[in-house]
């Protein structure tokens, strides 16, 4: 079965991708990286106005979706060009919001849906006790705690992390109950949903993005007088990078068109492993220049890392795959 973007998707994608490259991207990854979240919210605000964070709130808050799709495609180009901040944490907890509005808790839905919308609201969204991604720089942080959602109060200590653009802290204890009972396990396997969806299309972005930057370095790269990319060994590994990663496409596409917990799961670690030996690869045929902090490569090469185990561990998500073949391929919320 093959999965092909209309006309739309496709001059959607084309957009983003001109203008997160007139946008020095790396410039503001760094900045993120030191707590400078200023040109970061300059692009935050950008994609908002071009409706990226939209397509996951419901019409009914002043979003256009959920359009599981475009989102994926949107995502695919946010990983691509290495975009800072909270961004799959933000789907998360337009999802969470959403679903809690539509099992009939609208509250906390029609107070906080129409700024994540609008992009005037950067959220960030913690489950089981977990440390929330970029707290220092949200304006609402929401916290999973058993069968409740809280706004939390404030946040602990920041930590950096494998990518040094993604800082982590603890959310504070208490604050104010948004919701609470059944619905809100249900809301919380949705969020996980579109959370995994959002980060498996941002991890194979980042993976696109390490494979063409490694194959134009090795046709520029020369050793003993021609250019290593005419090396055997050197094309092997570069097709097989492009083989893990043309694999990962459809699945990412097939489970935002199903939106199945295990489809999304199984999208969720072939992108995410993809992404990740496309970055060993790319690490490997750039030699000593790779490990340099001030090579650009690099902000790439973190974020491969740190979307591998993001919203789920390829081990959580096989399971995941795995229980959904089990019950014979139906969708399970």
């Amino acid at each position: 079965m093959r999965f092909l973007l209309d006309a739309e998707q496709r001059a959607f994608a084309a957009s983003l991708d001109a203008m997160l490259t007139s946008a020095d991207t790396p410039s503001a990854v760094r900045a993120w990286a030191v707590g400078d979240h200023a040109p970061g919210r300059v692009l935050w605000s950008r994609l908002a106005e071009a409706g990226v964070f939209a397509l996951a709130v419901p019409e009914g808050y002043e979003g256009v979706g959920p359009l599981p799709v475009e989102l994926a495609v949107a995502f695919l180009e946010l990983g691509r060009h290495a975009v800072p901040g909270p961004l799959v944490e933000t789907v998360a907890a337009a999802a969470l919001l959403g679903e809690l509005g539509a099992l009939g808790e609208p509250g906390p839905a029609k107070r906080l849906l129409p700024g994540l919308a609008s992009g005037g609201t950067v959220a960030t969204l913690a489950t089981a006790g977990a440390r929330a991604l970029d707290a220092d720089a949200a304006t609402v942080l929401l916290a999973v705690e058993g069968d409740g959602l809280w706004l939390a109060p404030g946040h602990g200590p920041v930590r950096g992390s494998v990518d040094r653009a993604r800082r982590l802290a603890p959310p504070e204890a208490g604050g104010e109950l948004l919701a609470r009972g059944p619905q809100m396990a249900a809301a919380a396997r949705r969020a996980l949903t579109w959370a995994r969806l959002a980060t498996a299309a941002q991890a194979l972005g980042v993976g696109l993005a390490l494979l063409d930057r490694t194959v134009e370095y090795v046709r520029r790269r020369t050793q003993f007088g021609v250019p290593v990319g005419s090396f055997q060994a050197v094309k092997h590994r570069l097709a097989d990078a492009k083989i893990a990663l043309e694999f990962a496409r459809p699945l990412l596409f097939g489970a935002a068109l199903s939106m199945a917990p295990a489809d999304v799961a199984a999208a969720k670690v072939t992108a995410g492993e993809a992404a990740y030996t496309t970055a060993r690869t790319a690490l490997q045929l750039h030699g000593a220049i790779g490990y340099t902090a001030e090579y650009d490569l690099s902000l790439w090469f973190g974020k491969a890392r740190a979307l591998r185990t993001a919203w789920g561990t390829p081990a959580e998500c096989r399971a995941e795959a795995l229980a959904g073949l089990s019950a014979g391929g139906r969708p399970r919320r």
